[in-house]
C-alpha cells in the first residue's frame, strides 16, 4: 500500500501561494520583462530572506578568499538573478521551447553527440547547475533528440505538482531520483540520453575536489556510461550577456578509464566553465560541507 504524502505545512502553503503569485503577475507580462522581473524579485527580496547572500558570501570566502570585495558583492545580487531568470524561463514553458529551439549546437562534442543519436546509442549528459540547466534540454528536444533527466521531488508537495508539469514541458521523460531507475535504464537502453547531476554535495560520493577543495561528489554517471559503454558528455547553456539567450556548448566526451578519474574530470571542466562565468553556477549549494566553514 502507497504512502499517502505529508500533509503541506502552513509554511509550505504560504511558500507556494508566494511562488503562485509571483508567476501570476510574471506570466501577465512580455517574456523580455517576465524574465528580468523575476530575476530582480529572487536577488533582491527573495535571495536575503532566504539566506542564499550569506551562502554564497561563505562559499566565495573558501573558494576564493582573495576576492575583491566589490566583486563578491556583486556575485551576491548576480548568481540569485540568474537562479530567477531561470525558474521563470523553464516557466515560460512553450515562448521559452521557442526561443532555444534554433540555437545553434557548439564545441567538440557536437559530432558525437549526434552519432550517438542517428545510430539510437544511448548518452550519459552531466550538465551542473549552471547557467539554465533547461535551456539546453530546449534546444536539443526541438531537434529530435531522446533527452530525459532525473530530478528529486522537492519537500513541498504542493510545489512539486506544478514544478514537475514545468520541466515536463521542456522534455521528457522524467526520472524521480531513486525511484525511477528500472525506467530510466530501459529508456537509456532504447537510445535515450539521461542528464545526471553531479555538482552537488552527496554524502556518500567520492572525495573528489571542486575547486582545490574536498567535495563529495556522486559518481554514478560515470559508473552508468561504464556500464553501458556509452558517451558521458558534459552540455552547458551560458546565458549571454543581453540575459534572455543562450550559447549551447557541447564538451566532448569524457574518456572512458575508472568512476573517480572520470568524475574528477567532469569537476575540473565544471569548474573551468564556473571560472570563466562565475555568475551563472549555483553558488547557494553547500558544495563543500566536509571544510571547515563550509
Amino acid at each position: 500500500m502507497t504512502e499517502a504524502p505529508p500533509k503541506p505545512s502552513l509554511t509550505d502553503r504560504l511558500t507556494d501561494g508566494a511562488f503562485r503569485a509571483l508567476m501570476a503577475v510574471a506570466r501577465a507580462l512580455p517574456y523580455e520583462r517576465r524574465i528580468p522581473m523575476v530575476g530582480w524579485v529572487m536577488s533582491r527580496l527573495v535571495a536575503p530572506v532566504a539566506g542564499f547572500r550569506r551562502r554564497i558570501r561563505r562559499n566565495l570566502a573558501l573558494t576564493f578568499p582573495d576576492m575583491p570585495r566589490e566583486q563578491v558583492e556583486h556575485l551576491v545580487r548576480a548568481v540569485p538573478d540568474n537562479m530567477g531568470r531561470s525558474i521563470a524561463e523553464t516557466y515560460s514553458g512553450k515562448e521559452f521551447i521557442e526561443r532555444m529551439r534554433d540555437l545553434p549546437l557548439e564545441g567538440p562534442g557536437v559530432a558525437a553527440l549526434q552519432a550517438a543519436k542517428e545510430a539510437h546509442r544511448p548518452v550519459i549528459i552531466a550538465p551542473g547547475h549552471f547557467g539554465n540547466y533547461d535551456a539546453w534540454r530546449a534546444a536539443l528536444t526541438s531537434r529530435g533528440y531522446p533527452v530525459g533527466a532525473i530530478y528529486r521531488p522537492m519537500n513541498n508537495t504542493l510545489f512539486n505538482s506544478h514544478y514537475v508539469e514545468a520541466i515536463t514541458s521542456i522534455s521528457e521523460p522524467l526520472f524521480a531520483r531513486d525511484k525511477d531507475l528500472r525506467a530510466m535504464l530501459r529508456f537509456l537502453r532504447s537510445g535515450g540520453m539521461v542528464a545526471f547531476g553531479f555538482d552537488q554535495y552527496f554524502r556518500s560520493g567520492a572525495p573528489l575536489t571542486f575547486f582545490g577543495l574536498p567535495a563529495r561528489t556522486p559518481t554514478s554517471a560515470a559508473e552508468m556510461a561504464l556500464k553501458l559503454d556509452c558517451d558521458l558528455i558534459q552540455i552547458y547553456a551560458i546565458r549571454q550577456p543581453d540575459g534572455l539567450s543562450f550559447r549551447i556548448l557541447i564538451e566532448a566526451p569524457i574518456p572512458h578509464s575508472d568512476p573517480l578519474t572520470m568524475t574528477q574530470t567532469l569537476n575540473d571542466r565544471l569548474e573551468a566553465q564556473v571560472r570563466a562565468h562565475m555568475d551563472q553556477w549555483l553558488w547557494v549549494h553547500r558544495r563543500w560541507k566536509d571544510v571547515k566553514g563550509g
